[in-house]
């Protein structure tokens, strides 16, 4: 089946794991629930010393416990598994378990029990599973009203298949409200149309007037255009309902005045209601079995943009306006009839299609994110990057055998919040008209230096932190201290230990912050791997001759080199759990010395710099300022610029 969602239930007090999901290219409205009844929570502890922790962990009640070996920071340590009953126990024993004398610290203790779940199971959302169980026609953690749901108790575990990319029904909905007081009041201001959009034939505006539309299904109360909106989703089922701000405002508007109507909001597969969580500082709306995206939100983590309505977005993607009519002044189109009424029916339809079509062009790279970060796409449309970077080098730690960090402290958040790192090198652009330009840009700059210089917070050299503190308490420029020098490739170098410090070492510039060059570090390596991925599906995309296939390949590569270039950020995220305010200013330390070294070289070659931003500059080309130069000092001049972290692009602009 194709993975959709997961949750977990209580049974008899114990959690069971549910996954949603519908057979592979079937069009009928019978979805999947799948239970899994064996996978139990877990935290790591770091014990002071092993036995005494082990049987203080015991005088607690907790003997379910194992001796684990894992790395934490690349180094091998020895954990102590414990495993509990519940999810909700974690919480609770937390703070008991770190009381303990023999306790040093515990890890993962954080980790939501349907995302483990995923983790562990190697399992990926909008991607196929193999499950094998028993089918059943009624459960307790199904609800008894539940329809066209087939339910399976599983014998084993769920398996990852290969899979090309899923075919989902999709549902955009909008409502419109009669506000005649200005912002709408759902305690007195009643909705008037909702409008439905989707790839399986419904296009539609639900409401008590504009029966002479053809695209008009009327009913005679609001009452009756919110049941008509429930019915229409039961009946479709659709995997993925879409809304533009429906967290804070559509879906919160129709709850509300469901309630006041005495309306029930019963549209998940399972019957359940529409029901609100917590995610960051917001109520997201969910329901059970499909998967609600906000685009609101998306938007505004996807593009850059003066503000995010509705009509800026959908100008900005395809190049022409929507249909539009003044917010304040709806309910006097409403009021009115003839051509301002049909005026604002078209407004509703158009909404409501334009919310679809930028889903249609949109949610392609977020499911592909789904599918490479491993977490269900209700979460990951709420996730910002960095959230989303995080929970994928969650997925990858345990693969490699890795114990994750954990989240700062309020104390260690407060303090890293006043950290900046510098950032990349800014030559302001020189002023007036210039002809025969060329572009130079470094290909995926910052992801290409923490490759090749290993930048990660297991490769970095405490030592060298303390140094660079050190020298700073003393108010010592570092670059200017009698026995250090630049080296040939742009790192910091000291003279009396300049052999070894090369063998071992990557140093960084400016700081003078060092890393081991073996073994490859565990963000470099993720890193590694992302981008190799990326080039093949590059190739492969530009070798095919079809254009879907081009077109999948795309946001395939797309989603990837979105995840790479966001890597270099986190660093300095605050609340990151692998945060290196060192790494973070070494890595745009390396960028700042590349480009402007590369200007600097470029300029025997006739090429004047006239602006530069972070990885990349805009040169003109003047003869005049050629020197005699043999042909292989222009090669080795080149290769030094070229052959430390990847390959510099030039184009010619005019």
């Amino acid at each position: 089946m194709v993975l959709l969602d997961i949750d977990y239930v209580t049974e008899k007090d114990k959690p069971v794991i549910r996954l949603f999901g519908k057979e592979k290219g079937s069009d009928d409205v019978n979805h999947i629930i799948a239970l899994d009844r064996t996978f139990e929570p877990y935290i790591y502890v770091i014990p002071q010393d092993m036995d005494s922790a082990l049987e203080q962990l015991k005088e607690i009640g907790l003997e379910n416990t194992q001796k684990v070996l894992k790395k934490d920071l690349a180094k091998e340590l020895e954990f102590i598994k414990v495993t509990l009953k519940h999810p909700q126990e974690v919480p609770k024993l937390r703070d008991k378990i770190l009381g303990l004398s023999m306790v040093k610290d515990i890890r993962e203790h954080d980790i939501p029990f349907y995302r483990r779940y995923l983790i562990d199971k190697g399992l990926f959302p909008m991607s196929e599973i193999e499950i094998r169980g028993e089918a059943v026609k009624e459960s307790n953690c199904v609800s008894s009203k539940a329809k066209n749901v087939n339910i399976i108790n599983l014998d084993e575990s769920p398996l990852p298949l290969e899979s090309e990319f899923p075919e989902l029904k999709i549902l955009s909905f909008d409502i419109e409200v009669r506000n005649p007081d200005g912002m709408p009041n759902s305690d007195k201001d009643e909705i008037i149309m909702i409008g439905l959009a989707g790839n399986f034939g419904v296009e539609k505006v639900i409401s008590t007037k504009g029966e002479h539309l053809e695209y008009v299904e009327k009913v005679e109360t609001e009452k009756e255009i919110i049941q008509r909106f429930v019915e229409t989703v039961k009946t479709h089922q659709p995997d993925v309902i879409v809304g533009y701000n429906s967290d804070n405002f559509d879906f919160t508007y129709i709850r509300e005045r469901a309630k006041l109507l005495g309306v029930r909001m019963n549209m998940g597969i399972d019957e359940s209601e529409l029901k609100f969580m917590r995610r960051g500082y917001t109520n997201a709306a969910t329901i059970k079995g499909m998967i609600h995206v906000d685009l609101y939100l998306v938007m505004r983590r996807y593009m850059n943009l003066d503000r995010y309505t509705l009509e800026r977005v959908y100008l900005e993607l395809f190049g022409e306006e929507k249909f539009d009519l003044p917010g304040d002044r709806l309910w006097e189109y409403w009021d009115s009839d003839g051509d301002k009424l049909d005026e604002l029916f078209r407004y509703s339809l158009d909404d409501v299609v334009a919310t679809f079509k930028i889903a249609e062009k949109i949610l392609p790279l977020n499911m592909e994110l789904t599918r490479i970060v491993g977490q269900p796409l209700f979460d990951m449309a709420r996730m910002a990057t960095g959230q989303q970077v995080e929970w994928f080098l969650m997925r990858k730690a345990y693969e490699y055998g890795e114990v994750a960090p954990n989240k700062p402290s309020s104390s260690q958040y407060s303090e890293r919040r006043g950290k900046r790192a510098v950032g990349g090198y800014v030559k302001e652009p020189d002023i007036g008209l210039h002809e025969n330009i060329v572009q130079f840009d470094f290909r995926s700059l910052y992801p290409s230096i923490i490759i090749s210089k290993n930048v990660s917070v297991d490769t970095l050299v405490k030592e060298s932190v303390q140094g660079v503190i050190e020298c700073i308490d003393e108010e010592i420029d570092i670059q200017e201290k009698g026995d250090i020098t630049n080296g040939s490739n742009g790192d910091i170098t000291n003279n009396n230990n300049n052999n070894n410090n090369n063998a071992k070492y990557h140093i960084a510039p400016e700081y003078g912050y060092k890393f081991l060059k073996e073994p490859q570090g565990f963000i470099p390596s993720v890193i590694g791997q992302v981008l190799t991925e990326r080039s093949r599906l590059k190739k492969k995309m530009n070798d095919s001759e079809e254009p879907m296939e081009k077109r999948i390949l795309n946001v395939q590569q797309e989603a990837l080199k979105r995840l790479a270039n966001t890597m270099y950020g986190v660093y300095a995220y605050s609340r990151f759990r692998w945060y290196s305010i060192e790494c973070a200013e070494s890595i745009t330390a390396w960028g700042r010395d590349y480009i402007k070294k590369t200007m600097k070289k470029a300029k025997p070659f006739g090429f004047h710099s006239i602006y530069a931003d972070t990885d990349g500059f805009y040169a003109t080309y003047k003869p005049e300022l050629l020197k005699e130069s043999s042909e292989k000092n222009k090669e080795e001049n080149k290769e030094d610029v070229n052959g430390d972290i990847g390959d510099l692009k030039t184009e010619k602009i005019s």
